[in-house]
């Protein structure tokens, strides 16, 4: 297996919730295939009569409630999801039958969620997130004049089934595991956040200034999440009509009768709600790594920040360490729910906000892995099973719960005996790809088993 060889804001993507898989990911391949398509010959595009679109998995499961429909519409009508404004997507959901015009070099053509099939569950086209796209003429039965087949992985990363991955440059610091990280850092006598930042500037071509100012526009956009969350009140969209939380919860954590530290813990889910509240009602959130799971490292840096008062450059650096700690469970297993289950997501993101923690308390790598190995083993096992498919029930409330274990990882880690500890982060990983390898797909984002049926069946 080739070394790690992602960027830091190749994770930390900035996009419309709610979901990175079922919305960021979706868009990416229909703004891929806008693209593709319009390279092709003018001859072809000249007998064009539709774009068809199909979802399987995962996606046909619980792709209503996610929005993947409008996702992909809103790729194939040239929008990405950095740049994707809410109201596009707002307006797609509220009449998405209407007939949009897609510009295709001498053809023009008209889309609408029309275009959009939800598909089987099962199938057998590899990753449980997958959709097809095709342009096909005109007539009955349509011919299929060109299409690809798509694969969203988790965190917004899609890939192009059946092609290869555009070679990347190689890192400074070759490494696939944590214990390469520890022997590079031993034998080079070199910090963390100098290995991850060499790195950084190796893979994205950017110099340190640009990756400093880029992890700082990171942090400004989850910070900007949590502040719109505390501030919003109401039920979020959809069905369940669920109340919008965080901002009566940080309003109560100040009362006197709380004591100081049923205050802090308030004030820290209170954060992680709102994040993770504005996901659900499909704004602008960072996956981190996931959009399901971008509660978490937001409301420890806000944490951080207010209540740790640790300096600015000491969050960013924390930062880094929690990407590396992504990166990892991608490269080595998986940050996907319908693939690992939400041990996948809501685990990743708090072994990533441990070992943020760690790393800007300025603690050495060891305490960064030993926090980010609790966090993480103590979600082993954790179903991804959303009521209705929403991200909302238990998705809100398990970011809040991620984050304060993120919190009591890393303080364990940081007074534990480094000698006492004995599970490492690699074999924490090892054991969460063996677990989702084994769960049943019923609790991997299709809503068929888990809360999805007994909250229903009540």
């Amino acid at each position: 297996m080739p070394a790690i060889d992602l960027s830091v804001f190749d994770l930390f993507k900035i996009g419309p919730g709610p979901s990175s898989s079922h919305t960021i990911g979706p868009m990416r391949a229909g703004a891929d295939f806008l693209g593709f398509a319009r390279g092709l010959p003018p001859q072809v595009l000249a007998t064009a009569g539709r774009v068809a679109v199909t979802l399987y998995g995962s996606l046909a499961a619980t792709g209503r409630g996610h929005g993947t429909d409008r996702a992909v519409l809103a790729g194939l009508l040239g929008e990405l999801p950095e740049r994707c404004p809410p109201d596009f997507l707002d307006a797609l959901a509220r009449d998405p039958d209407k007939p949009r015009r897609l510009e295709l070099g001498p053809t023009a053509l008209e889309v609408s969620a029309r275009d959009v099939t939800f598909g089987p569950v099962a199938h057998d086209l590899g990753s449980p997130n997958t959709l097809r796209v095709q342009l096909l003429g005109r007539g009955e039965p349509a011919p299929v004049l060109a299409e690809r087949l798509y694969a969203s992985v988790g965190g917004g990363f899609v890939r192009v089934v059946g092609e290869p991955d555009t070679p990347r440059p190689a890192p400074a610091h070759a490494y696939e595991t944590m214990a390469d990280i520890k022997r590079i850092v031993a034998e080079h006598d070199i910090g963390l956040t100098k290995l991850l930042l060499e790195n950084e500037t190796a893979v994205s071509g950017l110099g340190q200034g640009a990756v400093l100012a880029g992890l700082d526009g990171v942090l400004t956009a989850m910070d900007a999440a949590v502040t719109a969350g505390l501030a919003a009140s109401g039920p979020l969209p959809g069905p369940l009509g669920l109340a919008r939380k965080a901002a009566t919860l940080y309003e109560r954590a100040g009362r006197s009768r709380r004591q100081p530290h049923e205050s802090l813990l308030a004030k820290l889910m209170a954060y992680a709600f709102a994040a993770s509240e504005e996901n659900a009602a499909g704004h602008v959130v960072v996956t981190a790594p996931t959009c399901g799971a971008s509660g978490i490292v937001p409301a420890t840096a806000r944490f951080m920040r207010q209540h740790l008062e640790l300096p600015e450059h000491s969050i960013r650096e924390g930062l880094l360490a929690a990407a590396t700690i992504g990166f990892l469970a991608k490269h080595n297993a998986t940050i996907a729910g319908a693939e690992g289950g939400c041990q996948a997501e809501v685990g990743v993101a708090a072994a990533m906000a441990a070992a943020m923690l760690a790393h800007g308390a300025g603690f050495g790598v060891r305490v960064v892995e030993n926090a980010a190995e609790t966090a993480l083993e103590h979600h082993l096992g954790l179903t991804c099973d959303p009521v209705g498919g929403y991200v909302q029930i238990p998705c809100i409330e398990r970011n809040a719960i991620g984050a304060v274990k993120a919190y009591a990882a890393y303080l364990i880690a940081s007074d534990e005996m480094l000698a006492h500890h004995k599970v490492g982060l690699d074999q924490a990983i090892a054991a969460m790809r063996a677990t989702g390898r084994d769960m049943h797909c019923n609790y991997k984002e299709t809503a068929q088993g888990g809360l999805a049926v007994s909250v229903i069946a009540c």
